[in-house]
């Protein structure tokens, strides 16, 4: 007969990591600085953040225009950043 010990010791359970807003939307901040600049910090506010989707609201189309063109990479350097594939998509409201 196994042990628990034994058996417990080769399943390897993955932590869910859990974040807050604050942490993703200051992440969020950071790398729209980096891309876009002061300017793109000021225009583009995240607004809510859930199950791997965060919520923008943008001053004006035209900002909204230059974050639907970069969002794959906006979202690919956010995931650098936290280390894991947990932002899935971006949405503009």
């Amino acid at each position: 007969m196994k042990s628990l010990k034994g058996l417990l010791g080769k399943r390897k359970i993955k932590p869910l990591k859990t974040l807050s807003d604050k942490d993703v939307f200051f992440i969020f901040k950071k790398v729209i600085k980096e891309e876009l600049g002061n300017l793109g910090l000021e225009k583009l506010q995240p607004n809510y953040y859930t199950h791997g989707t965060i919520f923008i609201k943008a001053a004006n189309s035209a900002w909204s225009g230059e974050l639907f063109s970069n969002r794959t990479k906006i979202i690919r350097q956010i995931n650098n950043e936290l280390g894991e594939k947990i932002i899935r998509e971006i949405k503009l409201k």
